[in-house]
C-alpha cells in the first residue's frame, strides 16, 4: 500500500522500509545527530539531508525475509556511525563533486551512506564513491535490491576501518574532573568516546523516535543524562582480547524494537525505565530510573549503580587489566 503516496520504488522496497518502521509522513527531527556531528566533525547538514534523515532517520533494514546475505548488508540509517570522518567526507565529496553529508551505513559498517544537496546517494568507501541513483527513492531501491542478493555493491565480511575511538585514546587528556568525579581513567576513556564538560545535545531525535517506535516516555533523569553523554562510548574491535573496557555505546535508539524487553526489566526492577544504550555488543541494555540510578541486563537485571556517575565509572572499568590499546 502506498497510502496516496506516490514512490519512484517497487513494492518490495516499500515493504522492506514498512517493516523497519518507515511510514507514509513519518517526520521525526534532526536536532540531535546535527548536533552531535558538528562537534564531530564539523559536519553541517543541507536540507536535502535534513529532509532525507527526517523520513528515515533511525531506521535498520535487514531486507525481508531476513538471512545471511541480508544481515551482511543492512542498511542503517543511523548519520552518527560516520562521527569524526569529515575527512574522508571532504574527500568522498570532491571525488564525487558534490558536498556530501553522512545518512548512514550499510555493509556491516564498511561503507557509509552520504547525500548531496541535490538529493543523490552515494556510497562511500575509503576512496572509493559511488553513485547509487540521482533520487533518493530509486537509491533506496537500488539498496534494498541488492540487499536481498548477491551484489557487487556489498562485500560481506570485510571489515569496518578502526574506530576512531582507538586513535583518540592515545591523544586526548584528563580534565579537571578526574579525581572529584571519577577516576582518570574513566575520564580518558569518555574524552575519547566523545564527552567533554560542559557537553550538552538536544536529545529530541532520539526522544521523537522512541516515542513512536515504542511509546516510551522519557524522564528528567535520562533527558538530563543523554544531553551530556549520549552518543559516547567504546567500540569494539578485533580481537576481543585487545580491549581493555567491554564495548558500550550510550546511543538510546539500540532499543528500538525493545520496548517488551524495556518494560519486562522494568518490572523486574520494580522501577519505570528508559533505555540510555547498550553493551557487550548488544547482549545487555542499560537503561535509567527516574532517581538515575542505572540498571542492566536482557533476560534478567540488575542494579548497575545507584548513580549515572557511578554508572559511568563501571562502564569503563577494565576488563582486560593487561590489555594492549
Amino acid at each position: 500500500m502506498s497510502d496516496g503516496y506516490t514512490r519512484d520504488w517497487s513494492p518490495q522496497t516499500e515493504d522492506v522500509l514498512r517493516r523497519a518502521g518507515w511510514r507514509p509522513g513519518r517526520s521525526v527531527p534532526t536536532v540531535t545527530w546535527e548536533s552531535v556531528l558538528n562537534e564531530r566533525g564539523a559536519f553541517v547538514a543541507h536540507d536535502a539531508a535534513r529532509r532525507f534523515l527526517s523520513e528515515f532517520g533511525g531506521l535498520v533494514t535487514y531486507g525481508w525475509p531476513a538471512d545471511s546475505i541480508t544481515r551482511s548488508s543492512a542498511i542503517r540509517f543511523d548519520p552518527l556511525r560516520a562521527q569524526w570522518q569529515d575527512e574522508q567526507f571532504a574527500r568522498a565529496g570532491r571525488e564525487a563533486g558534490a558536498l556530501l553529508y553522512p545518512v548512514g551505513t550499510a555493509d556491516e559498517g564498511a561503507s557509509f551512506l552520504g547525500i548531496t544537496e541535490a538529493g543523490a546517494l552515494h556510497l562511500v568507501r575509503g576512496d572509493r564513491v559511488e553513485l547509487l541513483a540521482p533520487t533518493t527513492d530509486r537509491a533506496l531501491a537500488r539498496l534494498v535490491e541488492a540487499q536481498g542478493a548477491r551484489s557487487a555493491l556489498w562485500t560481506p565480511g570485510v571489515p569496518a576501518a578502526e574506530h576512531p575511538f582507538w586513535r583518540r585514546l592515545h591523544t586526548v587528556e584528563t580534565g579537571p574532573d578526574a579525581g572529584p568525579r571519577w577516576s582518570e581513567e574513566t575520564d580518558r576513556v569518555l574524552r575519547a568516546g566523545g564527552w567533554f564538560p560542559g557537553r550538552s545535545v538536544p536529545t529530541e531525535t532520539w526522544e521523537s523516535i522512541l516515542l513512536q517506535t515504542g511509546e516510551f516516555e522519557i524522564h528528567d533523569a535520562a533527558r538530563r543524562f543523554l544531553s551530556e553523554f549520549g552518543a559516547v562510548g567504546v567500540s569494539y574491535r578485533e580481537p576481543w582480547d585487545s580491549m581493555p573496557w567491554m564495548e558500550f555505546s550510550l546511543d538510546p535508539l539500540l532499543a528500538l524494537w525493545d520496548a517488551e524487553i524495556i518494560d519486562d526489566l522494568a518490572e523486574q526492577a520494580g522501577v519505570d525505565l528508559y533505555p540510555i544504550g547498550m553493551r557487550d555488543r548488544g547482549n545487555q541494555h542499560v537503561a535509567m530510573a527516574e532517581d538515575g540510578s542505572v540498571y542492566a541486563g536482557m533476560d534478567s537485571v540488575w542494579l548497575l549503580a545507584p548513580s549515572p556517575d557511578e554508572a559511568l565509572q563501571k562502564l569503563t572499568s577494565r576488563i582486560q587489566p593487561t590489555a594492549s590499546y
